[in-house]
Formats: C-alpha cells, structure tokens, sequence
C-alpha cells in the first residue's frame, strides 16, 4: 500500500529481459535503504526488489504488468517516480494507493497557469471506472486530485513543487502515463452492479 507521495525521482540504468519478463536496475538515493522482497512503486506500479546495492537497485515486470502498464517504454536513462510502501500508523499525506494500475493514459493538452500547469488525460473507458471531481486518481505513482472528469478524459492540477519532484516535468502531449482509479471508487461501483 502506497500515498501517491513521490519520495525520490530515479534513473533507469540497464533494463534487460529475461524470457517475458524484464529486469530493471534504478539507481536512486533510495536503494540503499531498500531490502529484498520490498515493494516499491515505479511509476505508480508495485514491484519487489530483488537485488540491491548502495546506489541501484533492480526490480522485475512479468509480461502481465508489461503489457498494461508503460514500463516496457523504459530505457536506459529513463526517469521514474520511487515511493517506499507506506508505514502503518504514519500520515496519509496522499490517498490509499495500491500500486495495482489499471490501465494507462495519453496526455492531450498542457495549460500553463502562471504558476501552475493543467494536465489533461483521455483513457479508454474499458475496463469500465470512474472519475469524479475533486476524487482522487494516482498518474505514475502520483496522488492527484481530479479538476475535471468526462467519460473518457480528465484534467488535474499541479503545482510547481510536484512539477519539479516528480517527472511531471518531462511530459509532453502524447506521453503515455499509468493510472491508478480511487480503490474505495472501484468497489463501490463494483458493489453497485452487483446489486442492479
């Protein structure tokens, strides 16, 4: 379980594949508190890791969470979102994020604020999730407040600290992102067909 609080921006630096799966090494300030068998987000994805040292760890992605997620666009040099698993009894300073994404988005506008930037989404509407303004959506491991929602497209806002400590900073319309939906949202419309 995560907050969506981008705790360091790491760097990929050898990505190798193993049959479907892939190993990536990040180097980052946090590997070397990291252990084996931890989770870590990447990018809003939960993955355990499975070797460390001082100054890199490296993680593996089945072709499951390859297929539905944009780590198979990662390279070497490519930048991602780090955040350790939350601690029990800590602040929430986000909102409860399983590192379980969903499915993946395309960024088709960004608006300069004088001061801030609005980002806009459009996702497709299968699997079949909603939005709601003010809720909350996880982009690449980022806890995020939804400005706008539609059917098929959402906007948030975001202010100069989380461009410059995330890599927020480096999207562009036409980025792919990977999205995490509101948990007590996807059951509670679970629940909801359930009981039509």
């Amino acid at each position: 379980m995560f907050t969506g609080i981008v705790e360091e921006i790491g760097e990929i630096i050898a990505v190798k594949k193993d049959g479907t799966n892939v190993h990536f090494t990040v180097k980052s300030k946090l590997s070397k508190s990291l252990k084996i068998d931890q989770s870590v987000s990447h990018n809003g994805v939960c993955l355990t890791v499975v070797k460390k040292d001082t100054a890199s760890h490296t993680v593996t992605a089945i072709k499951e969470t390859l297929d539905i997620t944009t780590l198979s666009q990662l390279k070497k040099g490519s930048k991602i979102n780090l955040e350790r698993a939350m601690q029990a009894g800590a602040r929430l300073d986000g909102h409860m994020v399983q590192g379980h994404v969903d499915q993946t988005a395309t960024v088709t506008k960004i608006e300069a604020q004088n001061g801030s930037w609005n980002f806009h989404f459009e996702f497709d509407k299968k699997p079949h999730f909603s939005l709601v303004n003010k809720g909350s959506v996880c982009i690449d491991g980022t806890s995020l407040t939804v400005v706008k929602s539609k059917k098929k497209n959402f906007s948030v806002s975001i202010i100069p600290y989380t461009f410059e400590h995330t890599i927020f900073s480096a999207y562009k319309t036409g980025t792919q992102v990977n999205i995490e939906f509101d948990i007590i949202g996807k059951y509670v419309e679970r629940l909801m067909k359930l009981h039509k």
